[in-house]
């Protein structure tokens, strides 16, 4: 949480569980051990000669068919995400995870029994570390055609999902959850896995689910559940929180922020998480003095450009290395001037003005490297091989990634690139040069 940082923390004991895994039918035996401070989590397959090591993060993620899959040194692990969900929601920071086979157990379908198990072990705090986590500090989302998810600033941990399956008897939910190590043990951990019966054979025939029943997974019926009563009324959406947190570990780093996430599945968390992976490993190479790294708001931005409302078009410099590479960003609103005469009715912002604004942002970078800034401007000689790829539309936050492919004299090349999220919308080849007023 927000304030004071807090030490780390993991486990006194070593504790362990046995069962079979959910996909692959195999059966294994998983421990839990304690981890030095900053090893974050390990996983090691201890059935395999050499026990090589999986770091579970959103890079060595393999596969995200109705589970969380990692590959790495020549192994892998399928349906981690119960496992890491325990240990993320009770806030055990390191742990090293030892497993005789490719899978977890899934137990009873939740993560009630990893946490019933961790909590025996018990957890502590390590003293002289410091908790280090990721928080939040600007709108984040990612889309996947009709699925979501999308964060903001937030003094903690907080998700809403939405859950909705078209044409079934089963009603849209959304649930908000504060999540503690005690909300997460009191009404996350104990939701099951689940899938629709008419789904069993195709899974089966798909080499999945070769350990599921109605033992360790709720099943949906046409007209109700095949093993019901739920655990609560609210189980469904609470497992599809479970999972996120699981996947959202693989960060590498405990994460604050308020999430909202609409119908997401495994694919879409891990892509989100390899997002924030992304983030947090540029903040550690600053911290390392590995990036000439630098953070420019609107208003300085005023003393590098001459443009002003309504043409100055970049609302942050969020990255920089100096004659090298710069990132920006301009958050596209409904109250934009532009959308007033473009597209009445259906506002896209203009092509012609994210080439603009990508150029702002070079611009920027340009000028950041030259003593008397305030006595030159950037005038572009040349644009080419402009592409637009998607519409922009209200409320999609532009970023902006130039990189400098050659500077003669007063001449600059750069290559130029814009996204909302993960998606390329423009690219395109900025000449410039640098002029006095």
């Amino acid at each position: 949480m927000s304030g004071k940082p807090s030490c780390q923390r993991t486990l006194a004991r070593e504790v362990s569980v046995e069962g079979i895994g959910l996909h692959t039918g195999t059966i294994s035996s998983l421990t839990f051990a304690p981890a030095a401070p900053d090893t974050g989590y390990i996983i090691i397959r201890t059935d395999l000669p050499g026990q090589p090591v999986i770091h579970p993060t959103a890079d060595t993620v393999s596969q995200t068919q109705r589970g969380t899959t990692l590959s790495e040194n020549g192994c892998e692990i399928h349906t981690v995400e119960h496992a890491l969900a325990a240990l993320a929601g009770l806030r055990i920071d390191n742990c090293r995870i030892e497993i005789s086979g490719n899978e977890p157990p899934i137990l009873d379908g939740s993560a009630k029994l990893f946490v019933e198990v961790l909590l025996t072990a018990g957890v502590v705090e390590q003293p002289g570390s410091i908790r280090r986590v990721h928080k939040i500090d600007q709108v984040v989302q990612l889309d996947a055609g009709d699925k979501y998810i999308v964060a903001w600033p937030y003094p903690g941990l907080r998700i809403t999902f939405i859950l909705q399956f078209e044409n079934t008897w089963l009603p849209r939910q959304r649930i908000t959850v504060d999540v503690t190590p005690e909300i997460f043990q009191s009404m996350v951990a104990q939701s099951r896995t689940f899938c629709f019966e008419h789904e069993i054979a195709w899974l089966k025939a798909q080499g999945l689910a070769q350990g599921g029943s109605l033992e360790n997974a709720v099943v949906i019926g046409r007209e109700g559940f095949l093993n019901g009563p739920l655990r609560s009324e609210y189980e469904l959406v609470y497992h599809k929180i479970l999972d996120f947190i699981g996947d959202l570990a693989l960060a590498g780093q405990p994460v604050e922020g308020e999430f909202v996430v609409y119908k997401s599945g495994h694919a879409l968390n891990t892509r989100f998480a390899k997002q924030l992976r992304q983030a947090i490993l540029r903040k550690e190479n600053l911290q390392r003095g590995k990036e000439k790294n630098m953070i420019i708001q609107a208003s300085e931005i005023q003393q590098f450009l001459p443009h002003r409302y309504p043409f100055l078009l970049v609302d942050r410099i969020i990255d920089m290395e100096e004659g090298k590479r710069v990132v920006g960003i301009k958050n596209v609103t409904i109250n934009e001037p532009f959308f007033q005469g473009h597209f009445p009715g259906h506002p896209i912002m203009p092509g012609v003005l994210i080439v603009e604004a990508m150029a702002q942002v070079g611009g920027v970078l340009l000028l950041k490297a030259v003593p008397d800034a305030k006595d030159k401007v950037v005038y572009f000689v040349s644009i080419d091989g402009v592409k637009f790829r998607k519409p922009v539309i209200p409320g999609d936050q532009l970023r902006f990634v130039l990189e400098v492919v050659k500077i003669k004299g007063k001449i600059a090349k750069m290559q130029g690139k814009a996204y909302v999220g993960e998606d390329l919308v423009c690219e395109a080849e900025l000449m410039s040069t640098i002029m006095d007023k």
